[in-house]
């Protein structure tokens, strides 16, 4: 078995590896806002993220006393260091004296791509919050236009998305139908001769594009016609809680955290923020949804339920807010070889370390984050 020495001299670079692969093959922390990293505290500490409110404007009416302006108060949504997660492998010692040149190099790049591929697909899960929607559930996008990226450049323009930083996140499949259009592949439209001949799609539509096979489906739940908004049941504009009620014939249904729904004569998609779920057929469901009520409901208005869909996301970067900090290097006299570092150009931080154990040698990445959907108006899905 290699000695102490060997191991503290090769563990920077280990360490360095493993940031470079997390770089590679973690694609939403570098898309988000990560600017909290430094307000970002031990485990299970939590970072307040400010949310502007509106201003209202006022006519000026000179006088001898100012006006009472009313105060702004900002909200803020929490953004736990909740989640704490590692990557260990093992080699014994017979592995380490045979193989230490080229399988622990080998073995940590796999072990970091587990951490890298762990992130981005917690914060695509994210998906489950928002509510703007557009596109065709089951029908991948870009099939013959661009009209769904239009779409949801749409609505983002609608809820006042700076037009800078705005991303657009979609699996293989959507990529594909994209690069068989002119608009994403011909150079006259691209201005970029050397994106075509990578298969890279640059900036397009106000939009930075970005593939990443992580990207989630969404299983709807199992209410999928018949609901309505309860009869002669008033709700008011701004309500979060609606009483609905459906035609199901037989046994239990439900609705999931994450369907989208909307009512007949309204223009918003709304997200249904918890399980809902209905005994038996034509009884009362509580279905708890963001944002509140746009307009009000009179009663017995048809609830549509969006069916199962890939979510690929189009967002302004400051609809998720992401916080990643170096954990600490001591190991409390221990014997353990613990370092850790931080990427300079994704952010991200990682710690390694090096533990003996019987007749084999543990080695674990791990990193510590949190993250929060913190202005869900500022993202839409676009169904795949």
């Amino acid at each position: 078995m290699p000695n102490v020495n060997t191991l503290v001299e090769v563990v920077p670079q280990i360490l360095a590896q493993g940031l470079l692969t997390l770089r590679q093959n973690c694609v939403m922390p570098r898309l988000v806002n990560s600017d909290f990293g430094s307000d970002a505290a031990k485990q299970g500490a939590t970072i307040d993220i400010p949310v502007p409110s509106p201003v209202a404007t006022n006519p000026v009416t000179p006088s001898y006393t100012p006006p009472d302006d009313a105060g702004v108060t900002p909200g803020t949504v929490p953004l736990p260091m909740d989640v704490w997660q590692e990557a260990p492998f093992f080699l014994s010692d017979k592995d380490m004296m045979e193989a230490m040149g080229g399988v622990i190099p080998m073995q940590a790049a796999e072990a970091v791509k587990g951490l890298a591929n762990f992130v981005d697909s917690y914060l695509l899960g994210l998906y489950k919050g928002v509510y703007g929607f557009v596109g065709t559930a089951g029908t991948t996008p870009f099939g013959s236009d661009v009209k769904d990226a239009t779409n949801a450049r749409k609505v983002l323009n609608n809820n006042l998305a700076k037009p800078d930083m705005r991303r657009f996140v979609f699996d293989a499949d959507a990529e594909a139908n994209a690069l068989n259009l002119r608009a994403f592949q011909d150079a006259s439209w691209t201005g970029d001769a050397q994106a075509i001949n990578e298969g890279k799609i640059v900036r397009k539509l106000g939009f930075d594009w970005f593939m990443d096979q992580n990207v989630p489906t969404h299983a709807a739940g199992s209410i999928t016609t018949g609901m309505i908004a309860k009869a002669a049941t008033a709700q008011a504009l701004g309500a979060k809680s609606i009483t609905c009620t459906t035609a199901a014939s037989t046994g239990a249904c439900a609705l999931k955290t994450g369907d989208v729904i909307t009512f007949a004569g309204h223009d918003q998609t709304y997200v249904v923020t918890e399980d809902a779920t209905q005994a038996a057929a034509a009884t009362d469901v509580t279905v708890k949804i963001e944002p509140g009520l746009k307009k009000a409901l009179a009663g017995s208005e048809a609830v549509t339920v969006k069916a199962s869909h890939v979510a690929n996301l189009a967002f302004h970067r400051d609809a998720i807010a992401f916080a990643n900090r170096p954990l600490a290097d001591s190991a409390d006299g221990l014997g353990n070889i613990i370092q850790s570092a931080q990427d300079p150009v994704s952010g991200l931080s990682l710690r390694l370390e090096i533990s003996r154990q019987h007749k084999r040698t543990r080695w674990s990445y791990d990193i510590l984050f949190g993250a929060a959907l913190v202005r869900p108006e500022l993202a839409c899905r676009v169904a795949g």
